[in-house]
């Protein structure tokens, strides 16, 4: 027998996601803008306006602004083990308009130092590039030879239930974002040429941490738990750069966003201030709404369950493979 159905006097409500509201940074350039809460009074905004105008220092609006953390303070090392053979990728080629893609990215790693020429390396890697939101493209480097000859760093992340948790039920949020977070951290002198990747213009290897190495996650959250240990737990919460700044009442917002930018000032840590909300009621945080009354699904996500399609388990990819005995493959992305 069918349970009966549930009596409901309304149909369940999706979270409310508050709107944000553009602010000038900078007057003497109407362009340099941030987002604050739309909720705020007008007392409360105009304060909060004040205080990021004073604190403008810590943003970044573009690779040219970030000073860069000091190599005394973080630095990634990739501890290759030294019986691990090096490994050198065979060149692949790309059409003509992805070389020129490939070319921009480098002329603008050039310009701020991010990479540099190198000679005779041992290591070298391909680029890739990869598809972006809204015609956009990434060069990204397939670093998994390097990869597969560095032990992992066992260094704990953070609990991503326990920090939704933590963060739930506070009157005032803050959501940052640091501007190109990995490239703010130095790479290791010594490990520098490993890095290598090869393009038809040459060879490169950067001298800042990039994306995909086996333990840049865990060298950022290093970073960012030494950079907050004060704060972590009782103001803040951060999971490798996903950082939120939390406040019980909104008159202790402000002040906790000071000790916040106090820190990021004293560590050289620059702020993206077009992925900032300053001053919110509620939003994302690792995949879920958070907000005073509590924690909800993020509604993109319960959309597309809704409108998935059932697919018939006899005609799935996976009874295909059943059926006809091939392995299925397991593919690991950087």
């Amino acid at each position: 027998m069918e349970d009966p159905p549930i009596e409901q006097e309304d149909d369940p409500k999706p979270p409310i996601i508050e709107p944000l509201r553009e602010e000038i940074l900078d007057p003497s350039d109407p362009d340099r803008k941030i987002l604050v809460g739309s909720l705020l009074s007008n007392a409360e905004r105009k304060h909060l306006v004040v205080f990021l105008r004073n604190n403008k220092d810590v943003f970044a609006w573009s690779h040219v602004d970030m000073p860069g953390i000091d190599p005394s303070v973080a630095c990634h090392c990739l501890n290759v083990d030294p019986n691990h053979p090096p490994h050198q990728q065979r060149q692949r080629r790309f059409a003509p308009e992805r070389n020129q893609i490939i070319s921009d990215e480098v002329d603008r790693l050039l310009e701020v130092g991010f990479i540099r020429d190198v000679w005779c390396p041992t290591w070298i890697s391909n680029v890739v590039v990869v598809a972006k939101k809204k015609g956009k493209w990434r060069v990204c480097v397939d670093y998994i030879n390097l990869n597969k000859a560095c032990p992992k760093d066992c260094y704990p992340l953070p609990k991503i239930d326990q920090m939704v948790d933590a963060t739930a039920g506070y009157e005032l949020l803050t959501f940052l974002d640091a501007y190109s977070g990995y490239n703010q951290i130095p790479m290791a002198v010594e490990d520098q040429e490993k890095t290598t990747f090869i393009t038809d213009r040459g060879l490169y290897c950067y001298t800042v941490m990039p994306f995909g190495l086996k333990n840049a996650g865990s060298t950022y959250q290093r970073l960012v738990n030494q950079m907050f240990k004060d704060q972590l737990g009782k103001t803040m919460e951060v999971y490798i750069d996903d950082m939120v700044v939390k406040s019980a009442a909104k008159t202790q917002h402000l002040s906790h966003l000071q000790e916040t930018f106090d820190v990021l000032r004293r560590y050289r840590m620059r702020l993206n201030p077009t992925k900032c909300a300053f001053g919110v009621s509620s939003g994302q945080f690792l995949g879920h709404i958070v907000n005073r009354q509590g924690i909800e699904p993020n509604p993109e996500k319960v959309e597309a369950l809704r409108t998935c399609q059932a697919q018939d388990p006899k005609r799935s990819a996976g009874a295909n493979r059943a059926d006809s005995g091939i392995k299925p493959v397991h593919l690991t992305f950087i």
